[in-house]
């Protein structure tokens, strides 16, 4: 077992805090170990560390803090065996609960409360592996995820393969992504056809993050709309750039967090609607997590045979934090799996119900395996 995984192995035992995690497209596997089990809040989010954030903006923000960071190369074996099917039960209460939930909330669009909301459910199964053993087949299944477990002894241990940026930052730049429409990959096509209703709640998203940006930051750049892959899904995404004042990363993420592909538009009626009808209490589903304020340093000068310049070094400060989608929670022998949807005027209840399911085979498939 490589030496990280033993680190963490020891971090469970001695109920310490940690987090391992691998980001989209890369073979490096990072830990980030805590040598103490306090908690530690995010106040202004300048502080340094990995941050973990819920989907109630109005919640604290916990941080890891890096005692110890280390890094691995990530080989990934290629063993050729195939995932074991394994059944999908449905609750047929739990679906008329949410088919319920749509309808009152295409009312609410119809009626102009809002343009859209995003409602979620959880689907709770038994587990006998270990969450470094899902985690490891999280790494196996997705590729262009970042994927990670997180453990804190007086929070929990959450697990996920998210493939929506939230914010990422070098310097004073940054790129952020709306991330919205969702369908199951059929492996005869090489891109899906998009229906206005997909279309019309992924311009929706990034309308909202445009408008928030343009009074917090300059030079913003819009690109242009695009078919993503992620695990057994299609997304539709847009890329946005631009560049912030120093040290103001905080208003980036409050306005950002949580964006309409994680809550609806406008925010705080969306959000309010969620809190009110949603049966049960998201925590960290839907919020953030990611590395907040780490420190880049590099030689200005990369001619060798310069030694004396070369003394002279420069510090980045760089961020990177993705919404907690496609995650999590075990809990006493059992994970649960959170999964949602986006819902307009033009939703069908038993559509977005089909779509929560699919969604749902994301972290299935490595607790089932």
């Amino acid at each position: 077992m490589p030496a990280i995984f033993k680190q963490a192995e020891r971090h469970l035992e001695e109920q310490l805090p940690f987090v391992l995690y691998r980001k989209p497209k890369t073979a490096v596997l990072n830990g980030l170990f805590q040598n103490d089990d306090k908690i530690h809040a995010i106040k202004d989010f300048r502080e340094n560390g990995f941050v973990f954030a819920p989907f109630d903006d109005k919640a604290p923000s916990v941080l890891l803090c890096p005692d110890v960071f280390v890094t691995e190369p990530l080989v990934q074996k290629k063993t050729g065996r195939g995932h074991k099917s394994f059944s999908n039960p449905i609750d047929e209460i739990e679906k008329s609960e949410f088919k319920n939930i749509v309808k009152k909330a295409v009312e609410g669009i119809e009626s102009g409360e809002y343009r859209k909301v995003v409602l979620s459910r959880k689907k709770e199964v038994s587990i006998s592996k270990s969450a470094i053993a899902i985690f490891k087949e999280l790494l196996h299944l997705y590729e262009n995820a970042l994927c990670y477990v997180w453990y804190h002894p007086k929070i929990g241990t959450w697990l996920g393969a998210t493939p929506e940026i939230l914010l990422k930052t070098r310097g004073t730049a940054f790129t952020t992504m709306s991330l919205a429409g969702t369908k199951l990959i059929n492996e005869t096509e090489d891109k899906p056809i998009w229906e206005d209703k997909e279309l019309h709640e992924q311009r929706l998203v990034t309308e909202y993050i445009e408008s928030v940006l343009k009074e917090r930051s300059k030079n913003l750049e819009v690109g242009e709309l695009e078919t993503v892959r992620a695990g057994h899904l299609w997304h539709l995404r847009t890329k946005i750039s631009g560049m912030y004042e120093k040290n103001n990363i905080g208003e980036l993420i409050t306005a950002l967090h949580p964006t309409p592909a994680v809550c609806g538009f406008p925010k705080q009626e969306a959000k309010e609607f969620i809190l009110q009808n949603e049966s049960y209490t998201r925590s960290y589903y839907t919020g953030f997590l990611g590395e907040l304020n780490f420190k880049n340093e590099r030689a200005r000068n990369t001619n060798n045979r310069n030694k004396e310049n070369s003394a002279y070094r420069s510090i980045t400060t760089s961020s990177e934090l993705y919404v907690n989608l496609r995650c999590m929670q075990i809990v006493d022998g059992k994970a649960i799996v959170y999964v949602g949807g986006g819902i307009t005027f033009d939703s069908n209840a038993e559509n977005e119900w089909e779509e929560t399911e699919n969604k749902s085979l994301t972290m299935l498939k490595a607790v089932m395996t």
